[in-house]
């Protein structure tokens, strides 16, 4: 047995031991510790009192005391293999009463002591240096054990008796070197076991003199055989095969790592075709020289099942026909033939009894069987790992095998080109491994017609065209790991009830899948690069429609690949308003709010005159930031008067009545042409005058206005004030409406200032009066000097 071989054995023993123990703990560390390959010396001193599976194996321990492991007292299993222990007292173990797993296998024991207490179901003590079996008298107690790993040089009838007892699952006995010198050929009569796999020492002076066919065992196997027709160990060994015949008990036998040639392989093959043996393997085998032409003799055999894994020959010039016939000629139900370098396999000669063909990691090619109509019983067929090409010809090579319901050509180079000709399948076929290879859409254009499970995972497919056959029958549909983009709908698999699509191209997966597979049990749609949109959103909603046990993988393995932002993002946290998704829905929320906002509006302007308010409102902010940008002392230096008003004497009633009492109480300063005008100046130079010494000067416009030509003047001469001082001082108060038509041509000027300045309208409501004072107010206020 190798040490990779044993490695594997013992993670298995550990699996099946944790799963029996049905540890039920959050926190993993506190039962299991592993310190393997860690440069250990002794045993560490920081366990967990909770351990419960401890693996030390692979470091540099040469000694195990009581005090290292008496406090564990929940240790039930112990790996303390391949270490340098040299001394074992059982009774270490004393106080770990619930240890059921020990494993001391590969170190450098030679002796051992033991102790009556520990009752162990698994104890493996094989490949170490003992010199007799270290069975003592106490492991007669053992009533509980399943497996016995022994060591020795020499094997003794009485070293098997305290345990002759027992009934063992299994026992592994390595034999060492020298063995062969003292040896009782009989020892095995009393080794009560099921299974009995017996490793003999591997040196070239390996004399085989133990007597196998004395065991009871049900299942034997044998490790490291030499055997070659010259030698008369391989005589001995073979006379030991003959002796089976006369073991009714024995009905499986492995022989591993066997050393022969081409003669002594068949011979083997022969002997042990006539025993009770049903099950027979031969592991890595290696074989010397050139195969004579032989007859095989296929009668009164209880063979069921040959197995024949890892061959490699050192001559492959002579011609193989013989073997193949041999091969293809043996009445039993399974055959596997793996790991070989075969090249071609013969058509049985007549209808033969395989039921099971396993001819994986070969050489074929898809010539094998080519029109073989001999094997009509066969239902398995395994060709995985070989150099199979075109599917149309192992298509055709099935139609003769009338029972074949199950066939795995994966790992293969096939491909399909439809110009090629029809698929010509055998009904029969169920099952169809078809992965790892080269195939692309066109598959599904050949077809078995009554396939229900189809494995396609790692081709090239890209799409699964929409005009193909009708698999009315298939329940399961493998298309992992190719460049699908989308979900597939059933309208061609009405039974699809499992489909595995996950590791493909699928951005935007199809929204009524479920609706288009209803008999849908398992869908395994994880790790694809999906697109967080709208579209997406639809799908998970269906997703969370469904049973949780339907969706394989979810959460986990359904993420969002793209936009960038929501990279990472599991599909389950994905989460996109409505609104955002559904654009009527958008629209309508949007216009509605609009539309009423308008009719809101339009109603405040219509009975509120809100577009009065706004302008008085915008016309008092505007004059309060210019007033601020003129310097204050500039303006106070050469003013006397507020404001300088210019109205028509129709309208003095309102001037006198609203304007000055709600002006002059305010401490605002009006200049009137009646009552600031200077006697002996002329009216164009008191005009001047007065504009000249106000801070602003105010008009009263009305129809009255444009018809004086004084007013005309007080405009004309206020404005070329505007412009050559480079000052706003003109306030427009309207207060009537001046039609544009009414308006003299002379008065561009006033036309001009309408069209471009703000001006105060007069409101004829009494409520906004108010605002109106505020405004007019706030546009002459500044500090006259007194």
């Amino acid at each position: 047995m190798t040490k990779t071989n044993s490695g594997i054995f013992h993670f298995a023993i550990i699996f099946v031991l944790i799963l029996e123990i049905g540890i039920q703990s959050s926190d993993e560390r506190e039962f299991f510790v592993d310190r393997s390959k860690a440069g250990l010396t002794h045993v560490p001193k920081d366990l967990s009192l909770k351990t419960t599976i401890l693996d030390i194996s692979q470091n540099y321990i040469s000694e195990l005391r009581t005090s290292d492991i008496q406090l564990l007292s929940k240790l039930r299993i112990l790996i303390i293999s391949h270490n340098k222990i040299q001394y074992l007292d059982i009774s270490v173990f004393k106080f770990n009463l619930e240890l059921e797993y020990l494993d001391l296998s590969h170190n450098k024991l030679g002796k051992i002591s033991c102790h009556p207490t520990v009752n162990l179901k698994h104890l493996d003590l094989s490949f170490n240096a003992f010199d007799a079996l270290p069975i003592c008298k106490e492991f007669g107690n053992m009533s509980q054990l399943e497996f016995l790993g022994l060591s020795a040089t020499q094997l003794q009838k009485s070293s098997v008796l305290p345990i002759a007892h027992l009934h063992i699952s299994k026992v592994l006995l390595v034999l060492g070197d020298p063995y062969g010198e003292k040896e009782d050929s009989e020892s095995l009569r009393h080794l009560n076991t099921e299974s009995l796999h017996i490793v003999f020492p591997t040196r070239k002076e390996f004399h085989f003199i133990l007597d196998v066919s004395l065991s009871t065992a049900v299942n034997l196997e044998l490790s490291n055989i030499k055997c070659v027709l010259d030698d008369n160990r391989c005589s001995y060994f073979l006379n030991v095969l003959s002796k089976l015949q006369k073991n009714p008990r024995l009905s499986s036998l492995t022989l591993n790592n066997i050393e022969t040639a081409w003669d002594s392989f068949i011979m083997i093959l022969q002997l042990v075709w006539h025993t009770s043996v049903e099950n027979f393997s031969i592991k890595n085998v290696k074989l010397q020289g050139r195969l004579g032409f032989r007859d095989f003799d296929y009668s009164n055999t209880s063979l069921k099942a040959l197995s024949i894994y890892q061959v490699v020959s050192d001559v492959f010039s002579f011609p193989q026909s013989s073997i193949y016939k041999i091969f293809s000629n043996m009445t039993i139900q399974n055959f596997t033939v793996s790991g070989t370098h075969m090249i071609h396999m013969l058509c049985p000669s007549q209808i033969s009894p395989f039921l099971h063909l396993d001819f994986s990691n070969n050489l074929l090619t898809d010539t094998i069987f080519r029109d073989c109509g001999t094997l009509t019983k066969l239902e398995t067929f395994s060709l995985q790992i070989n150099q199979l090409k075109e599917l149309t010809n192992i298509a055709h090579m099935t139609k003769e095998m009338k029972s074949l319901h199950q066939l795995d050509i994966s790992q293969n180079f096939l491909r399909y080109d439809e110009n090629e000709g029809n698929c010509s399948w055998t009904r029969s076929l169920l099952s169809l491994n078809m992965s790892s290879n080269i195939l692309t859409d066109s598959v599904f254009r050949c077809l078995p017609p009554r396939i229900k499970v189809l494995d396609l995972h790692n081709n090239r497919i890209r799409s699964i065209p929409k005009q193909i056959m009708k698999l009315e029958s298939l329940q399961k549909l493998n298309v992992a790991l190719n460049s699908l983009t989308n979900l597939p709908g059933c309208g061609a698999f009405n039974s699809l009830s499992t489909l595995i699509i996950d590791h493909n191209s699928i951005s935007n997966p199809s929204v009524d899948f479920f609706q288009s597979c209803q008999k849908i049990r398992s869908i395994k749609a994880g790790n694809n690069p999906f697109q967080c949109t709208c579209e997406l959103r639809e799908f998970i909603q269906s997703i969370g429609q469904v049973s949780s046990d339907v969706v394989e993988g979810w959460p986990d393995s359904y993420k969002c690949e793209y936009p960038e932002s929501y990279k990472g993002t599991p599909l389950k946290d994905f989460h996109l308003s409505q609104l955002s998704c559904n654009t009527a829905l958008l629209v309508v929320t949007i216009v509605v709010p609009v539309l009423v906002l308008a009719v809101t509006v339009s109603i405040l302007c219509i009975y509120l005159d809100l577009p009065w308010y706004l302008r008085m409102v915008c016309q008092w902010t505007q004059t309060r930031r210019r007033a601020r940008n003129i310097p204050l002392e500039e303006l106070q230096r050469t003013l006397q008067f507020h404001a300088f008003i210019s109205y028509s004497g129709h309208d003095s009633a309102w001037v006198k009545s609203e304007l000055l009492p709600n002006l002059e109480k305010e401490d605002i300063r009006i200049c009137l042409h009646e009552r600031n005008f200077i006697a002996g100046k002329s009216i164009v130079e008191n005009i001047i005058n007065c504009i000249e010494k106000s801070y602003k000067s105010i008009f009263v416009l009305s129809p009255n206005f444009v018809q004086s030509e004084w007013c005309h003047y007080e405009l004309y001469f206020a404005h070329h004030n505007l412009f050559h001082e480079a000052f706003n001082n003109l306030i427009l108060i309207l207060l009537e409406p001046i039609p544009q038509y009414s308006i003299p041509s002379s008065y561009h000027k006033l036309k001009i200032l309408m069209a471009k300045r703000t001006y105060l309208e007069w409101p004829k409501e009494k409520s906004k009066h108010g605002l109106f004072w505020a405004n007019l107010r706030a546009a002459i206020n500044i500090k006259l000097m007194e």
